[in-house]
């Protein structure tokens, strides 16, 4: 059997990388990774990797723009999603303490998920940082005791250094969604979830009415989300989720009426939802 070759953003140890280990749990794959989305997309449509898992939402912060903004531009599809509870741990480097920390170096999106944990010890600065993992990784380099990092178990583990406190974040259940692209569009076998874009004119009323479509035809709307467009001045695009499969055809007959009330519509992926991590 072929191995699959799986892209993904971020340094080894970041939860990026532990979505695809749990993903693929049952499956021969390469995990490649990248430092932005953009040469993984190039990538994944060029054919040199197979898939690759993104991050799309946060329980705790919310939809990740940057991905989705991408997603609706590119000729990918999602064919999969997995939930991964993302687990913020204090790290130091070996003969550090908490009580010795004054610099916590994360990514921006880390660091805003543990707001509690710096009200809790004001001693500490937070410093933006490119990546978790490469926060630690920097931490290590210095080798010093008084900069700490919050990342990952993996990464703590790949760079052997201790964790100090663990699961610092905010909201216990803190979970990042990732979906997991494709080149081109795929029919998923017992897919029961799809993603889309549109936008409708800017008018009273045109959002009520897609709305209403999948209303009356008994369709569960999971998720609605704006987002301005460029160029435009404040006028949105949306980003939907509803549950369904591209091959019934109640969700095909309220998709071409959806269409016929856009500007634009792009099926961004239709597969089987995420179990509960």
């Amino acid at each position: 059997m072929e191995k699959i070759i799986v892209g993904y953003q971020g340094e080894h140890g970041t939860f990026s990388e532990i979505a695809v280990h749990h993903y693929y749990a049952n499956e021969q794959f390469e995990a490649r990774n990248y430092t932005n989305f953009i040469d993984i997309l190039n990538d994944l449509e060029s054919g040199k990797i197979d898939t690759a898992l993104l991050p799309v939402e946060n329980s705790t912060t919310g939809i990740i723009y940057r991905t989705y903004d991408l997603l609706k531009d590119r000729d990918v599809f999602a064919i999969g999603e997995i939930n991964v509870r993302i687990m913020e741990n204090l790290i130091g480097i070996p003969g550090s303490s908490i009580t010795m920390i004054e610099e916590v170096y994360s990514h921006p999106e880390a660091l805003s998920q543990c707001q509690g944990f710096f009200l809790k010890y004001p001693n500490m600065k937070a410093i933006p940082y490119q990546d978790t993992a490469k926060s630690v990784e920097f931490i290590k380099t210095c080798n010093d005791p008084k900069k700490g990092a919050l990342a990952s178990y993996l990464a703590a583990e790949y760079y052997d250094c201790p964790i100090l406190e663990k699961n610092v974040n905010d909201n216990e259940l803190n979970t990042t969604r990732f979906l997991c692209v494709c080149k081109g569009q795929r029919i998923v076998e017992h897919a029961n979830k799809i993603s889309m874009y549109f936008v409708v004119n800017h008018q009273p009323g045109t959002l009520y009415e897609v709305i209403k479509i999948f209303a009356e035809n008994h369709i569960n709307m999971l998720k609605l989300e704006s987002r301005p467009l460029k160029g435009r001045l404040f006028e949105y695009c949306f980003y939907i989720d509803f549950d369904g499969s591209l091959e019934n055809p109640v969700v095909q007959e309220a998709m071409n009426q959806v269409k016929n009330l856009c500007v634009e519509m792009k099926c961004l992926g239709s597969y089987c939802k995420a179990t509960e991590e």
